[in-house]
């Protein structure tokens, strides 16, 4: 029996109260016979859709927490599979239908979005089981006059393996370069020509092709090389079969579960490791702090960079700061697991962007800045849908400012990392560039000083040294960074 069959189709109560948090309409006490995944799944997309707030955020809520695992599983696969190829998915909508998109009232193309997903990609599902949810999705969504299209839509769609494609879409499953369409048309144009253009045509679908895949999960162990084979072991003997980081000497990346989940295990329950993507590990081992340092941390929420780089301080200062006051409170909860007893440890609230506050200068400081995040498109696939090309020059502007204050707080002989999990060079070597220019005393650590500093990380270092990571080439998140040293 299939997993799909082995869930009952629970009798949901639609209720004012609870649907408010969700989605930006109201359903008036409607009993709809719609399972948990799907539902949960509808309210999440609609809440994304609206701008508010992000998929993975939505997903760790305690509304989703309380499903049942499969359940949980299935919410997480229609929800970020539907973001990951919404492009692909409107292309078929409109071949489907016969209809123009901005036909369809917000609420039916997500019910719809979702649906072909299923039916496109997921074939464990039965197909009869989308078709009939989603019909009374849309009548509990106060939509009953288009239940017909609804279901005539969905009629029409088959499994994309199948070589039985509708008459309607133009490209068979089997044809060449079928899948490699699908997963360029899940890319906005402009950003298609963005990377064509900065990396070549070939690197434009390989990039496209990882935004589409479900990205490793990664955890940094706590208490580095010496225990990353214990706590391998340790995994696999729960059903977690974990490989050592290409790059990262703390970093083991999970390769398949055969049972149980990896946020539940008991490794990271008790806090021996952390989930924390390998670029990521990499950026905050640039900063290379040593006992005893004074370090600043702007920009710090989540955390989890600053949990890094206070395991490897080990004593001395470490202020860790951030403009949102929620963001801090979440940091504090987080790094009081992580903080050892000698390092002394500040969160403050602060607008980097304007003059920073302290009296003391600092011998490291890690500005992870606020970016565009293209380098996160599978992790964050809703970025690809809510960033417009006028964003990059906006938050470039902001980099600069906060790239500048930092500088001003580092100590003679002092290390700066900026960096940004964004793809684009407006964003990366060309803020670096400006702030250089503009910034007496400061230094761009060369390709042969990083190399030597950290041979690992050798291949990352491009000719000028600056560090690139890449989803298609390394299998990680991409980031950029460039290590600045005070003369």
């Amino acid at each position: 029996m299939r997993p799909e069959d082995q869930t009952p189709h629970s009798y949901v109560l639609f209720q004012t109260a609870i649907l408010v948090q969700y989605s930006p309409f109201i359903i008036h006490n409607y009993i709809v016979s719609i399972s948990p995944a799907r539902e949960a799944a509808y309210r999440i997309l609609c809440r994304v859709e609206s701008g508010r707030d992000f998929a993975v955020d939505l997903l760790q809520s305690p509304q989703i927490s309380s499903l049942k695992e499969m359940d949980r599983n299935l919410v997480t696969e229609i929800v970020m599979g539907t973001l990951r190829r919404r492009g692909e998915l409107q292309d078929w909508l409109v071949k489907l239908s016969g209809k123009k998109l901005d036909y369809f009232d917000p609420e039916i193309a997500t019910i719809l979005r979702l649906s072909l997903y299923q039916i496109l990609f997921l074939e464990r599902i039965p197909k009869s089981a989308v078709v009939n949810e989603a019909v009374e999705l849309a009548k509990a969504a106060r939509k009953r006059s288009a239940t017909g299209l609804v279901n005539a839509v969905l009629r029409k769609a088959e499994p994309l393996n199948k070589s039985a494609q509708p008459e309607t879409h133009e490209d068979s499953a089997s044809a060449p370069g079928a899948r490699m369409m699908g997963a360029v048309h899940s890319l906005p144009a402009w950003l298609q020509e963005r990377w064509s253009r900065n990396f070549g045509p070939e690197a434009m679908d390989s990039l496209a092709q990882a935004s589409l895949r479900v990205p490793p999960t990664t955890l940094r162990i706590r208490g580095g090389a010496d225990e990353r084979a214990t706590i391998q072991s340790q995994l696999n003997d729960q059903g977690i079969v974990a490989q050592p980081g290409r790059y990262s000497g703390e970093a083991l990346v999970v390769q398949s579960v055969e049972s149980g989940n990896v946020q539940s295990s008991q490794i990271v329950r008790e806090g021996l490791a952390i989930i924390q993507d390998e670029a990521s590990q990499l950026v905050a081992s640039l900063v290379a702090a040593e006992q005893g340092e004074r370090i600043l941390d702007l920009c710090a929420a989540p955390g989890i960079k600053a949990g890094q780089l206070a395991e490897t301080l080990g004593s001395g200062l470490l202020i860790a700061s951030d403009l949102s006051a929620r963001r801090l409170s979440t940091m504090k909860k987080l790094l009081s697991r992580m903080i050892r007893a000698n390092v002394h440890l500040h969160l403050v609230r602060l607008d980097a962007a304007r003059s920073l506050p302290f009296g003391i200068t600092f011998h490291r400081i890690l500005l992870d800045a606020p970016c565009s995040g293209t380098g996160t498109l599978a992790r964050n696939p809703e970025i690809k849908w809510r960033l417009q090309p006028k964003d990059l020059a906006r938050l470039a502007e902001l980099q600069v400012s906060l790239f500048k204050n930092a500088l001003t707080a580092l100590a003679p002989g002092g290390r700066v990392v900026y960096s940004t999990c964004s793809l684009e060079p407006e964003e990366n070597e060309q803020v670096v560039e400006r702030v250089l220019n503009s910034s007496k005393g400061f230094r761009l650590l060369s390709h042969s000083e990083l190399s030597q500093e950290f041979p690992a990380l050798s291949p990352l270092f491009n000719s000028q040294g600056y560090f690139h990571t890449r989803p298609d080439l390394h299998g990680m998140d991409g980031f950029f960074a460039a290590v600045i040293q005070r003369d």
